[in-house]
């Protein structure tokens, strides 16, 4: 299929910054473009049963346009992965920001990672990389951002709401991940339904958190400090 015009954007030619500015932004666009039409025409269809030129024609660009940016088809495979994996992090965290308990917060997690196919996605490009190890550097650091903000956002709502976390939010938002990606590819590979795969993923973290107690401060609390609440459910990430 021949691809639609690429629309350009003009470049004044008595403003080199300027020029230089418009033509990185129209690099990023295209870019963004091009992950797009791969993200959707890869879990369709796969790594093998997509071309380049499904891709350019998708993003209405020219197949040079996806060697210009990506090189080859697997490391924009690998590269779409990750960014949907990373924005898949992000809704998780915004799904949680208005639990009010351990439970809930676990709960909104658990059901927002399982209702897409970005894990699943993600997965087949870590497989990937096992064949292709120049690929390898940007999958460590799409786990370590997933590590990193997941910390944060925990650690984040722990002192907000004064939970008394089971573990240091590094090693809960490592969990979290380690599990959700083994419990969603199993799933995917079992044909289960996202719900199942919710309740799985529920069961095999555990409880992660308590509710504060009357008079807690509101602090981060970890495994060190006694406790002695009633479990209210779980918390991770």
């Amino acid at each position: 299929m021949a691809p639609k015009t690429v629309q350009t954007e003009e470049m004044p030619s008595g403003d080199p910054k300027h020029a230089a500015r418009a033509t990185r932004s129209a690099g990023r666009q295209m870019r963004s473009r091009l992950l797009d039409g791969a993200s959707r025409l890869f879990k369709e269809r796969g790594l093998a049963g997509t071309s380049i030129s499904d891709i350019a024609a998708a993003a209405d660009a020219f197949p040079s346009q996806i060697t210009y940016y990506f090189r080859t088809k697997e490391a924009l495979f690998v590269e779409t992965a990750c960014r949907d994996m990373l924005y898949l992090a992000r809704a998780t965290e915004q799904a949680a920001l208005q639990a009010q308990t351990p439970r809930d917060y676990t709960h909104a997690l658990a059901e927002t990672v399982t209702a897409t196919d970005s894990v699943a996605f993600f997965a087949e490009a870590l497989t990937l990389t096992r064949r292709r190890q120049d690929l390898a550097p940007l999958v460590e650091r799409t786990i370590e951002r997933l590590h990193s903000e997941g910390a944060r956002a925990y650690a984040d709502q722990v002192e907000r709401h004064g939970w008394r976390s089971l573990r240091a939010p590094e090693e809960s938002s490592r969990r979290f991940w380690a599990v959700a990606i083994g419990v969603i590819v199993e799933g995917y590979a079992m044909g289960r339904a996202a719900e199942d795969m919710s309740g799985e993923l529920l069961r095999a973290l555990g409880e992660q958190a308590t509710a504060k107690s009357t008079g807690d401060s509101a602090r981060l609390r970890l495994v060190a400090d006694p406790i002695s609440d009633s479990p209210e459910g779980e918390a991770s990430s």
